[in-house]
């Protein structure tokens, strides 16, 4: 079993959630949802895919990290 899994599975096991790989391919805000719901402390910080980020551990903060546009960029 992969480590997401296993982090995925552990409300089962008695402990608190630590990936949700079911948000993958949601909007932002259907994310932060179900992210929230499982973990209402979650300090949620939305990242462009490939940003640096400190490598220090923060149990209460939750990165997404996004690479699609979703409309025609356009000038004006």
């Amino acid at each position: 079993m992969s480590s997401t899994a296993t982090a995925a599975a552990a409300p089962e096991c008695g402990g608190p959630k630590t990936s949700w790989p079911e948000v993958v391919g949601l909007s932002i805000e259907e994310a932060k949802k179900i992210i929230l719901k499982d973990k209402p402390d979650a300090d949620i910080i939305v990242l462009p895919v490939g940003t640096p980020v400190p490598k220090d551990f923060r149990p209460d903060r939750v990165r997404i990290f996004v690479d699609t546009v979703a409309e025609t960029p356009h000038v004006g």
